[in-house]
């Protein structure tokens, strides 16, 4: 038995780790904002039409995409999509995309 919770914890320690660094991990979170480029173009220099994520305020779009997360604003498939990011990966994805130049 304390063989066995020895190694769960071992391994939850090991995957804390991981999750930690990636946060961390400058190329990471360029990945997970490089999924926003569909809509809000590369680097989030967005075309006419959609919303420019580059320069734009960090604590503003970790408000926006936590209330799509929330289901407090609607959209036709941001909400869809902010379920899949942490409250850490949409803090480290708005940090990145407020670096940019717009």
């Amino acid at each position: 038995m304390k063989r066995t919770i020895q190694l769960i914890l071992g391994v939850g320690f090991a995957l804390a780790s991981v999750f930690a660094s990636a946060q961390s991990n400058p190329a990471q979170v360029r990945s997970w904002a490089a999924g926003c480029a569909n809509c809000h173009g590369t680097n989030g220099q967005a075309q006419p039409g959609m919303e420019t994520l580059a320069g734009a305020n960090k604590d503003d779009t970790i408000r926006k995409m936590s209330d799509f997360k929330a289901g407090r604003r609607t959209a036709t498939i941001m909400h869809q999509l902010a379920k899949g990011y942490s409250d850490d990966e949409i803090v480290a994805i708005a940090t990145y995309f407020a670096s940019q130049k717009r």
